[in-house]
């Protein structure tokens, strides 16, 4: 009976394995816990042109180190396998003069993909193309400001998904384990987001599935654009700057050049929506043919 027991007692999970389990409970835990005073409280977010408040944005900044402190806590206490720095992409394997050059397309690539996504939304009507020539120096030059202020809230959250965990899930990078690790971090990444999607805040006015669905499509298909980035540099670094712009400049550029007194929808405009999918998964597409998604390719 002893050994009948034992037979049926499953294995203790390796660290490789336990790690990226303990991360997503630590990182999603964490998001939960920093948006808990605006569930409290019964927030809800009305229209994708309003802003967010003192108390939104110190849930959301909150919120976005818990990636990061989830990979910091694994990687010292779970698995440990070296200095932080070399294991999070922090240290790049290549110079830091060409981690800033490979900074040069995690700018040029989000801004050409959001172009690309209004004038699809434009063309098919779903768009008010509207470009406000007066005042475009000033909202540049304080869109740039606004995203090197952002910088260390993406390095929270780039350090998890792109520092951690999608290294952990593609392993060597060959074959379905490859597609799996896209898929199932930009999945992960998604469903992390569930909290504010509860309150309207990528896709105010929408039931919460609709919001699930959009957003899980967004995640996989952008989720290629910042591993490419971060594969090719040998660093996290062009991933964040990446994400800050399709977080933040993105967002503005589909507000900015949308008629002032239009309705915003991002499931209809922009990187969030149909058109910015059409624009990414064919930028993904072109990634994945010519090999430059394999990890391998960089050596």
């Amino acid at each position: 009976m002893t050994q009948s027991l034992r037979t049926l007692t499953p294995p203790p999970l390796s660290p490789r394995r336990r790690g990226p389990l303990v991360f997503l409970g630590v990182a999603y835990l964490g998001m939960w816990v920093a948006m808990t005073p605006l569930l409290a409280t019964g927030f809800q977010r009305e229209s994708a042109r309003s802003g967010m408040g003192t108390l939104e944005q110190v849930c959301v900044s909150a919120a976005m180190f818990a990636p990061a402190l989830a990979a910091l806590l694994v990687v010292k206490y779970v698995e440990p396998a070296g200095r932080i720095r070399d294991v999070l992409a922090l240290r790049p394997s290549r110079s830091w003069a060409h981690v800033a050059r490979s900074c040069l397309p995690a700018l040029v690539v989000p801004a050409l993909l959001t172009v690309a996504a209004l004038v699809i939304g434009a063309t098919t009507g779903h768009y008010p193309f509207h470009v406000p020539w007066s005042g475009l120096g000033a909202w540049a030059i304080g869109l740039l400001l606004k995203m090197v202020v952002s910088l260390p809230l993406f390095l929270g959250e780039e350090l998890g998904w792109q520092g951690y965990l999608f290294p952990r899930l593609a392993g060597r990078g060959k074959g379905s384990r490859l597609v799996w690790a896209y898929v199932g971090t930009g999945a992960a990444f998604a469903l992390w987001h569930l909290p504010t999607l509860l309150m309207g805040g990528q896709y105010p006015g929408r039931h919460w599935y609709v919001s699930v669905f959009a957003i899980v499509v967004s995640c996989v298909l952008i989720l290629p654009v910042f591993t490419w980035l971060r594969l090719r540099s040998g660093s996290v670094v062009p991933a964040v700057v990446g994400h800050a712009f399709v977080s933040t400049a993105s967002v503005s550029m589909v507000k900015e050049f949308a008629a002032p007194n239009a309705p915003v929808d991002p499931l209809h405009m922009g990187m969030t929506g149909w058109p910015g999918w059409i624009a990414t998964g064919a930028f993904v597409a072109f990634l994945a043919l010519t090999g430059r998604l394999r990890p391998s390719a960089y050596g």
